[in-house]
């Protein structure tokens, strides 16, 4: 058995569009039934979602028969669970948090095996098929997708560093977070906001690597994939129920 070509890696690598969906409603079924509808990636949340090891798991089982690539927001940038997640079998992971050009580099080593990085080996583990796949530590590196989030005024500062590092395969703007750090909170939409969102995909453009951002009004994921974004999340799961549930009870209110 041969490890499935990660196709989102590989068409962000390409300069390709790629369009996501965030997903914090830590279901299976809702996993099944949004990794089929046609997105190329599917951002599963478990940093501001309550997700655990085994919901993920459960997730990514669902999800396999769908088109779009499971990408996994970890709650930090540790080692530890990045291992145990990749040794369930993600390969593309959106890291948040990180600060600096030291942190992110922390991020890569988490994803390399020995001597390139520190991830543990496993012999036998769903990402190796259970050790059918005898190829996999060899290629695994070729297939894990990192992301790294810029959503701080540190890694603003260091943005261009960040960019270029080795191992890292885009930026992803985190824009509520950044602009609370830049004094705005609640208010992405603000000019100093909006100039720290595209001086991210400028530093990502010098670099050669893509840029993403979260955007669930379609107003704003159009302006950003009209400057260059090249993957984006339009919207969530959850804010999909939520706005139909409100519809909903309008209409018959």
């Amino acid at each position: 058995m041969e490890l499935n070509r990660n196709a989102f890696k590989h068409a962000l690598s390409q300069g390709r569009l790629q369009i996501g969906l965030w997903s914090s409603l830590c279901s299976n079924i809702v996993a099944e039934v949004i990794a089929g509808a046609g997105f190329s990636w599917i951002l599963i949340d478990a940093e501001h979602a309550p997700n655990e090891l085994g919901s993920i798991l459960s997730q990514l089982q669902a999800m396999a028969g769908g088109s779009a690539e499971p990408v996994i927001r970890p709650p930090a940038n540790d080692p530890v669970i990045i291992k145990r997640l990749l040794d369930i079998g993600a390969r593309s992971l959106l890291v948040p948090q990180v600060r600096n050009p030291a942190e992110v580099r922390q991020a890569v080593e988490a994803t390399r095996y020995p001597p390139r990085g520190l991830r543990g080996v496993s012999v036998s583990q769903r990402a190796n098929r259970f050790s059918r796949d005898r190829d996999y530590a060899a290629r695994a590196e070729d297939e894990i997708c990192l992301l790294v989030q810029i959503e701080t005024l540190g890694a603003l500062a260091a943005v261009d560093a960040i960019a270029a590092t080795d191992g890292v395969d885009g930026l992803f703007v985190g824009p509520s977070d950044l602009a609370a750090d830049l004094g705005h909170f609640g208010r992405p939409g603000h000019a100093d906001v909006q100039r720290a969102f595209a001086a991210v995909l400028e530093a990502a453009s010098r670099a050669g690597k893509p840029a993403g951002i979260l955007a669930p009004l379609a107003s704003d994921a159009e302006r950003y994939l009209q400057q260059g974004f090249r993957f984006v999340a339009v919207g969530s799961d959850l804010g999909l129920l939520v706005n139909g549930c409100d519809a909903l009870v309008k209409h018959f209110a």
